[in-house]
């Protein structure tokens, strides 16, 4: 059984500094520079007006002139959703999370350990109807809510159901002080289509469906899988599968350790300012005694804007790195994104490698592999461009006012 936990409008609250600023109209994220021209997650007041999350932004000025748009803050946002998890985490929840605000977890061991037994289940493996009240949660789940409202101390939405789907769909039916199960298709039927937002892969479909008359995901249900597959291909049949209950397994996280640097910047920098301070951080975040020489997998580099609000790109290396100088030319080139110049510079950790044993450097001329491909690289060159086709600058006379006597070309040797 799967649960969802939802925290209703948490990137544009945690932009705002808190849910009072969102009582004064109606807000939205802004789009983040150099991106979709879209809008982000939306106040109550402003879905009044018809503005929704993923909206083209002179769409959502002409249905609300008033809307006010707030600068995103992706740094500010995952500080925050992480010690979100690790709260869930704490009463041994293993979490899946896709976006912020959102996570799911297997209630299986959390009921037994929270005092409670789940539901048995039937010879196909599907889970019989939970008793209790129509729509509310059976008595095996309240342990678990319990539990998770004292960690989290926070205004959540819970859901359950068989499918993660399912249980997104009773989380935002829910109340702050109600969990509500889906129980499958049968629970799903009555739900608008434009649930599916909530799921990227399939928000596209929405719109057509809409237009086509189709508004509840019952009526999506009963349609022929063929002729949804024929009209939108592969995002139909996701959505035709989440609407009849039907979704992809968990694949919870593997909580990790944290491991940053951060640096404040006297001025706003950019730049060669921001590749001088990107060296520094580099140094400090391989020289850190933590790290207890491992290999990098992932990072996440982050800058507070001069103004106002945050930036984040998350770096993936194509291979485990603990060279200073391979990580500084794959984090330069994230640098250039940066929509403005920054006050702060953050690196931090989000993957660790293996033992940095087997690493090499960037220009280890002595490896005897290297050198054996870049000698086979030449061979193959020759071969299909001739003997010219590999040849290195010789400095003959540097002096030389003629640039012809400055410099030969000569075969190239290793």
């Amino acid at each position: 059984m799967v649960v969802a936990v939802l925290l209703s409008r948490f990137e544009l609250v945690i932009a705002a500094g808190g849910r009072a600023a969102l009582a004064q109209g109606p807000a939205a994220l802004a789009p983040e520079p150099g991106r979709e021209q879209c809008v982000g997650e939306v106040s109550s007041s402003a879905e009044a007006f018809g503005v929704h999350k993923g909206m083209r932004l002179g769409e959502a000025l002409a249905r609300c002139p008033s809307l006010a748009l707030i600068p995103p803050d992706p740094v500010g946002v995952a500080d925050a959703w992480e010690k979100v998890i690790a709260r869930l985490e704490s009463v041994g929840a293993a979490v899946e999370s896709d976006a912020p605000g959102l996570a799911f977890f297997d209630a299986a061991s959390l009921a037994r350990l929270h005092g409670g037994t789940l539901p048995p289940a039937q010879a196909d493996g599907n889970v019989v109807p939970f008793p209790g009240r129509a729509g509310g949660a059976p008595p095996w789940l309240a342990g678990v809510v319990s539990a998770v409202r004292a960690a989290l101390r926070l205004p959540a939405r819970i859901g359950a159901g068989p499918s993660r789907f399912c249980a997104l769909a009773g989380a935002v039916k829910a109340r702050s002080r109600r969990a509500e199960v889906v129980d499958g298709a049968r629970g799903l039927a009555s739900e608008p289509v434009a649930l599916l937002r909530r799921r990227p892969e399939a928000a596209q479909v929405v719109e057509p469906l809409i237009r086509l008359g189709v508004t509840t995901l019952g009526q999506l249900a009963t349609m022929s899988r063929a002729s949804i597959a024929d009209r939108f291909g592969r995002v139909g049949e996701l959505a035709h599968d989440l609407a009849r209950g039907r979704d992809t397994e968990l694949r919870p996280r593997v909580p990790g350790e944290v491991l940053e640097e951060m640096l404040e910047l006297p001025e706003s920098a950019s730049g060669v300012q921001l590749e001088r301070a990107l060296v520094l951080l580099v140094d400090q975040l391989l020289a850190r005694r933590e790290r207890r020489g491992r290999t990098l997998r992932a990072v996440v580099l982050g800058a507070r804007l001069v103004e106002g609000g945050t930036w984040r790109e998350r770096v993936v290396f194509r291979e485990p790195l603990s060279d200073a100088t391979r990580m500084r030319l794959a984090l330069g080139q994230k640098l250039i994104l940066m929509p403005a110049p920054a006050e702060a510079l953050r690196l931090a950790v989000e993957r660790f490698g293996p033992s940095a044993a087997g690493a090499h450097a960037l220009f280890d001329d002595g490896s005897a592999v290297r050198t054996g491909r870049m000698r086979e690289a030449i061979r193959q060159a020759r071969a299909v461009a001739g003997p010219e086709a590999a040849l290195r600058v010789l400095t003959v006379d540097p002096d030389s006012r003629v640039p012809e006597r400055q410099a030969v070309l000569a075969p190239y040797e290793l």
